[in-house]
């Protein structure tokens, strides 16, 4: 017999209710995170004859090594051993009411960049552990396949998730609608300290005191705040900052557009004076010429010349581009020279050079965003978090993270992140120009 915890209860409650289908369990270490998700599963397999359930996690090799292990503990405690068949080869736990779980790698292979391998499943549920190593779309995925067998037993899809806080779409999808309690109503979260579990030895909690400061924020305060990543560019206080340095310098007026179209992403545009973000105007659905028109209705309004106006040429921002006949922003490009000493600066391409010189601005406090929206606020901290060295390991030219590994972060494009980086373009291109001649 096997007593739940009172945030176990409540999660078993959202697990049975027929609103809701995607459950998040967790949020720090020793919660008891896979001990309820595998209880979960077995409880599921006793009640419901030939059904199919997912156990998953990033890699299949820790799966086994870890909530596996849990799974066949949970067995021993429950006195239900005998009663499950795990075979090795097929990695496919079988009950002897002829219900399954099928244990599943979602780790995101460059080879199945859609998760191709999960096409043909179907499944009755699923339990994902530590969900906050998977990307977003493996979540959607498996969503996507559970089917099997739900009309017979009179269910709805449901999904179970654990993780730890991470910055990325376990933040925006589950916990940060939840603190601002925007939480979609088929979504719950429920964070679960190692404090709630009395079963923990003091010893344990005492180890998790005693970690560094991001670890002991996160895997025992639950903090989803803090972030001390090394790859990280920019400093999380001065990130918050950007909304109140309004100290920062006025000066020449620009635009910064970011096109996206017909509801594929967004188009952002922000209008600058100086370092100072002054408005920003974003359309979900749109076409090129809608886009266009709206940058030559700011241009007027705020008096910005046409050489002050840099539209991401990537896509069908190239549209925008060739009606407005601005400046093209192309990602992949070769870095511009270092306006003071007219070398080449050493960067994979123009993005990563013009989001370091973002970085380096916000670290500095010159940049000011005037916006009161909290909302948009909240998106575009959560998107220049992202702004991170990419394979920092490894020797060669500085580059950021790609802009799919962000997307697949946040479960969303950066848009907002992009459209700011691209007023850098200027700093470095006017000043070009004022040291040549």
């Amino acid at each position: 017999m096997i007593r739940l915890l009172p945030k176990q209860e409540n999660a078993v409650y959202y697990l049975n209710d027929k609103v809701t289908n995607e459950v998040l369990y967790g949020g720090a270490a020793g919660g008891g995170k896979s001990a309820f998700g595998c209880m979960w599963l077995i409880q599921n397999c006793q009640k419901y004859p030939k059904s199919r359930w997912l156990m998953g996690r990033s890699k299949l090799k820790t799966l086994k090594e870890t909530t596996l292990n849990t799974f066949f503990d949970i067995c021993a405690q429950l006195g239900v051993s005998d009663q499950f068949h795990y075979n090795q080869q097929s990695g496919v736990i079988t009950h002897l009411n002829g219900s399954e779980i099928i244990l599943k790698d979602l780790f995101l292979y460059p080879s199945d960049p859609n998760f191709d391998s999960l096409g043909s499943l179907e499944i009755t549920g699923a339990f994902i552990d530590e969900c906050n190593q998977i990307v977003f779309k493996a979540w959607q995925i498996v969503k996507s396949r559970i089917r099997y067998k739900l009309k017979e037993f009179g269910l709805i899809p449901k999904m179970l998730g654990s993780c730890n806080p991470a910055k990325n779409w376990t933040y925006s999808q589950f916990y940060h609608p939840f603190r601002k309690k925007e939480l979609k109503p088929y979504r719950k979260f429920i964070q679960a300290l190692p404090t709630d579990n009395p079963h923990l030895p003091e010893s344990y909690l005492e180890s998790l005191r005693q970690l560094d400061e991001n670890s002991k924020q996160r895997l025992y305060y639950g903090n989803w705040e803090y972030d001390d990543d090394p790859a990280a560019l920019i400093d999380f206080r001065k990130l918050q900052d950007i909304f109140t340095n309004d100290f920062a310098h006025g000066g020449l007026m620009y635009i910064t557009a970011d096109i996206a179209r017909y509801g594929r992403d967004k188009t952002v545009i922000g209008v600058w004076c100086g370092y100072r973000l002054i408005k920003i105007v974003e359309f979900g659905k749109n076409s090129i010429t809608e886009a266009a028109d709206k940058i030559k209705e700011l241009a007027k309004e705020y008096e910005v010349p046409l050489s002050h106006i840099i539209v991401d040429d990537d896509g069908v921002g190239g549209g925008v581009v060739d009606i407005l006949k601005c400046e093209g922003f192309v990602n992949n490009s070769r870095p511009l020279d270092n306006p003071e000493t007219m070398e080449q600066e050493n960067y994979m391409n123009l993005k990563s050079q013009m989001y370091y010189a973002l970085a380096k601005c916000i670290n500095e406090s010159k940049i000011w965003i005037d916006i009161s929206d909290g909302g948009i606020q909240d998106i575009i901290v959560q998107e220049l978090e992202q702004v991170k060295q990419h394979n920092m390991d490894k020797d060669g030219k500085k580059q950021v993270l790609p802009k799919e590994v962000v997307k697949e972060l946040l479960g969303r494009s950066p848009d907002y992140a992009d459209m700011i980086m691209m007023r850098m373009w200027f700093e470095y291109r006017f000043k070009f120009e004022f040291y040549v001649r």
